[in-house]
């Protein structure tokens, strides 16, 4: 998928607001009927094909779609809360024994996590975002795109949220080897600045699929975040790649930080995410209390983007994704899109929920 489209949708948000082994989730998610994959309001966009495999080691250039445009609101997305699913989760976890990064947390981990999400939320008055990008040859597309839907994201929450003032920060990782390991852009209240930041940048190297994601998830952690309760703490994290084998338990340090902090993760996968990086990624987003966002191919927009172990979503706009995910935390309540955002849906929910084979039920986000 796209990188480039991904990031600019998620910084525009942010700026805005001021075969697998998992055999039993698979076979829930298989069960979801096919017809309502493009039964919505708007329809299919574009047809999905093979995930990517490895990685491009490319400069930032064109996107994988000759002739399309960086404009805004194209990129599209699903979103999942696997603490509101949490008995889905669980079965989802237990099926992916085998997959690498399975160990980085344990159940317990994911049990206090659960009952810290159960806790009503509050209504926050000031805003914190942090972008945190995977800058590597694959992601270039989204990049490009992204650094175009800042704009646009950031009129639509300044709109939303008037009497805010939102700080943004920027961190970007690649690979040890190549030209850097992480860069960082600490908060700043000058919007014009950060996407002047976000602009100069350009993605490259990588070459072989992990990265070094604890780097940049510590990096982003460690930024400097205000730490008051009426602040809203969101760290939208695009990427396609999990971490090295063995850097697990620098991953979990990283994460635990963030709860310390009260950051909450919200990963946006890419085009390419195999079954290692969406299980780092949706663990990143339940232990944290963020929610999982993943990009489809609905746009047309990149390579193929990998159909997720979820068995029922609604696609929407990515922007609008984005800031329905701000906009719930400031207002401390979930923002579900309405009828004419819905793209397409998955899942032929009831009343908001889906019946799986063995007669339980998921949510809708």
């Amino acid at each position: 998928m796209t990188k480039r489209s991904v990031l600019a949708l998620l910084v525009s948000a942010s700026a805005a607001l001021a075969g697998c082994s998992m055999s039993s989730a698979s076979s829930e998610l298989s069960s979801a009927d096919e017809g309502a994959r493009n039964a919505g309001p708007g329809g299919a966009m574009g047809e999905p094909g093979a995930p990517a495999s490895g990685e491009a080691s490319s400069d930032v250039g064109g996107s994988g779609t000759p002739g399309a445009e960086p404009q805004a609101g194209l990129l599209t997305a699903g979103a999942w809360d696997d603490n509101l699913n949490f008995d889905f989760y669980k079965k989802y976890v237990q099926a992916s024994a085998t997959t690498p990064g399975i160990s980085i947390f344990t159940d317990a981990d994911r049990d206090a996590a659960h009952e810290r999400a159960l806790v009503a939320p509050t209504a926050k008055s000031e805003l914190d975002v942090t972008i945190l990008f995977d800058t590597t040859g694959s992601m270039g597309d989204e990049l490009r795109f992204l650094q175009t839907e800042f704009s646009a994201i950031a009129t639509t929450l300044k709109t939303k949220f008037p009497q805010v003032t939102p700080r943004f920060g920027l961190v970007l990782y690649r690979d040890h080897g190549d030209a850097y390991v992480t860069r960082k852009f600490d908060f700043t209240q000058d919007a014009s600045a950060f996407a002047s930041n976000l602009d100069a940048q350009s993605a490259a190297g990588g070459g072989d699929w992990p990265e070094a994601v604890p780097e940049g998830l510590q990096e982003g952690v460690g930024l400097s975040w205000r730490t008051t309760p009426n602040v809203a703490r969101l760290m939208f994290w695009v990427a396609d790649a999990p971490q090295h084998t063995g850097k697990e338990a620098s991953v979990k340090v990283a994460i635990e930080g963030a709860v310390q902090k009260g950051i909450h993760v919200y990963p946006v996968a890419a085009s390419g995410t195999a079954a290692d990086a969406e299980l780092t990624f949706r663990s990143a987003a339940q232990i944290t209390g963020g929610r999982y966002l993943f990009l489809t191919d609905d746009s047309g927009i990149g390579n193929a983007h990998a159909e997720p172990h979820i068995p029922c979503y609604q696609v929407t706009r990515l922007d609008g994704a984005i800031v329905r995910m701000v906009d719930s935390e400031m207002r401390g309540h979930r923002v579900e899109p309405t009828a004419e955002e819905i793209i397409r849906t998955v899942g032929n929910p009831v009343e908001g929920k889906c019946k799986m084979k063995d007669q339980s039920e998921t949510v809708l986000y």
